[in-house]
């Protein structure tokens, strides 16, 4: 079973769009393109539903139900339990949330251990808890490939540390982490673990449930839906947390990490995101599943749509003396988020790709822990091309001409 690419680009209303027309969008990693569903959820919900929810009258008790139905059936999708499941108006703030609870919990000198691989938002909420005497470790990667040992982690851990953090992938170095093997790690020393997905969600939605971390964190506008952040956080370690919401909220599990008023009509777009899964599985597949299984066979044709376009530009890139590839060179050990070092500044040389059709980033991206420990010039940063599930053949093509020219 391969994708049909031609189905799943007819779900993006962008790729029609004349303005965008003849544009490859190779910056995925920073937000994807919006799905049809979602949109239209959207639009309905702001046009029809835009009203205080879950009061006796109807456009209200619709818009509940609506916010209700995406809770429930991204959780199944996920493999969690509904009530572990929910929104905030970023994957940063969500962090934050999470910090604040963690500080209340913990006692100085107890300890967290977080990477140098990670993106900031999971990063800076923990280290800022030195200030309040906890203990912060360094997960370090590999200064010549980015690569984080899960033998390192082991010699970090011990009696006292409560929580393990680290990403599922890098934004930057792209290699795709072990997450039931570091959590058995971190569970094995009483630790509980905090896994930053927004870079391997887009990618296929995992099985959460079967992965086992007590955290899971993505945001909805890089899995083609709305601004919003997205956190599991299991029954076990969410109950002995100390709330953070209203008072009057703390026995409900959903509620107890949301201290601001969510966004009820970008929480009912997310089940739009639900949709467009379950229209790929229907589209692909004949028989009948569980949502959870649905999302694992389209997970799996997702991820192997993107091995096969990733491997030629890796290669490519490889390939070129004046090109530091960050992260495995092997595209099944990788997200396709692909990260250059040059010899001139990354940004400069996504604006000359611009004028080849070709839609990429450069900089950071808010990774600069993990640049500087590989030994990347800071003034430089890195030429970031990043794509997803829905990007073509053709494009991928139209970028290695590209790089041709401008490399």
């Amino acid at each position: 079973m391969t994708l049909d690419i031609d189905f799943v680009r007819a779900q993006f209303p962008a790729f029609g769009v004349a303005a965008l027309r003849g544009q490859a969008f190779f910056e995925n990693a920073g937000g994807s393109y919006a799905c049809s569903p979602v949109i239209d959820r959207l639009t309905r919900f702001y046009t029809e539903r835009k009203v205080q929810p879950y009061a006796p009258y109807p456009a209200s008790r619709l818009g509940g139900a609506e916010m209700d139905e995406a809770r429930m059936r991204l959780a199944a999708l996920l493999g969690v339990e509904t009530d572990e499941l929910s929104f905030g108006p970023s994957t940063t703030q969500n962090t934050y949330v999470l910090a604040q609870a963690f500080a209340e919990m913990m006692a100085p000198g107890e300890a967290i251990v977080v990477t140098n691989q990670d993106h900031e938002a999971n990063s800076g909420p923990w280290r800022r808890l030195a200030a309040r005497g906890i203990e912060i470790r360094e997960w370090k990667v590999d200064p010549d490939t980015g690569h984080l040992n899960p033998e390192h982690l082991e010699a970090l851990l011990d009696e006292s540390v409560r929580l393990v953090c680290f990403p599922h992938c890098s934004n930057v170095v792209g290699e795709i982490n072990p997450v039931t093997e570091i959590t058995a790690l971190a569970h094995a020393a009483g630790a509980f673990t905090c896994v930053d997905g927004v870079s391997y969600a887009p990618h296929g939605f995992p099985d959460i449930g079967a992965l086992g971390p007590d955290i899971y964190l993505f945001s909805a506008y890089k899995t083609y839906g709305p601004h919003q952040g997205i956190m599991v956080l299991r029954r076990t370690l969410g109950e002995l947390l100390p709330n953070q919401g209203h008072y009057f909220n703390a026995d409900s599990l959903y509620k107890r990490f949301t201290p601001a008023g969510p966004d009820h009509a970008q929480i009912a777009a997310s089940a739009g995101m639900v949709d467009y899964i379950d229209a790929l599985y229907a589209h692909h597949f004949q028989d009948d599943a569980t949502p959870t299984d649905r999302g694992r066979a389209v997970h799996d044709l997702m991820r192997d749509h993107e091995v096969r376009l990733l491997q030629p530009l890796l290669d490519a890139v490889q390939a070129r003396n004046s090109v530091r590839l960050i992260g495995p060179s092997d595209a099944a050990l990788r997200a396709p988020t692909v990260a250059l070092a040059l010899t001139r500044p990354g940004e400069d040389v996504a604006a000359e790709l611009a004028a080849h059709g070709i839609m990429a980033g450069g900089g950071d991206f808010y990774a600069g822990r993990a640049l500087d420990a590989m030994g990347v010039d800071p003034h430089l940063g890195v030429l970031r091309l990043s794509f997803t599930h829905y990007t073509s053949y053709a494009e991928v093509q139209q970028l290695l001409d590209a790089l041709d020219v401008v490399l």
